[in-house]
């Protein structure tokens, strides 16, 4: 049997961010198509579903770790190096809102939930979560 994490990561990706798209699990909202997804990045993204590709990748992350994952910890894995300056390249985070949002659609739709361990708080896949991931990777070959 396949899991998540036993296939082409970049395939269950786009396949995971085709069903939420199908699915209706995610929607962008309308100030998506203007944002940029960092404050180091010069434009928005050229992609036109890149709001799903991230909610995918977002979940496909969240199900390999199995921990309580907060914001700033996503903003620290989508973050980048800063460009164009004339001192040294120093990293920054992306940025929150994308993610926060994108948290709390596939929260309402039941695949996270909301956790607190110990002092730590965030966010947890859901057992929905789990099957879906390994629903998209048994149909992977």
């Amino acid at each position: 049997m396949q899991r998540g994490s036993d296939v082409d990561q970049q395939a269950l990706v786009v396949n995971l961010a085709t069903r939420l798209k199908e699915d209706k699990l995610l929607a962008p909202p309308q100030w998506a198509k203007f944002v940029k997804t960092a404050s180091t990045k010069d434009r928005p993204p050229s992609q036109k579903d890149w709001w799903y590709l991230r909610g995918a990748s977002i979940l496909r992350r969240m199900y390999l770790s199995r921990k309580v994952t907060g914001v700033n910890r996503l903003r620290r894995v989508y973050g980048d190096k800063t460009k164009n300056t004339l001192s040294s390249h120093h990293f920054k985070p992306s940025g929150g809102s994308n993610i926060r949002h994108i948290l709390q659609q596939l929260e309402s739709n039941g695949l996270i939930v909301k956790k607190k361990v110990g002092v730590h708080s965030g966010r947890m896949i859901s057992a929905k979560g789990i099957s879906l991931i390994d629903s998209i990777s048994k149909g992977m070959k």
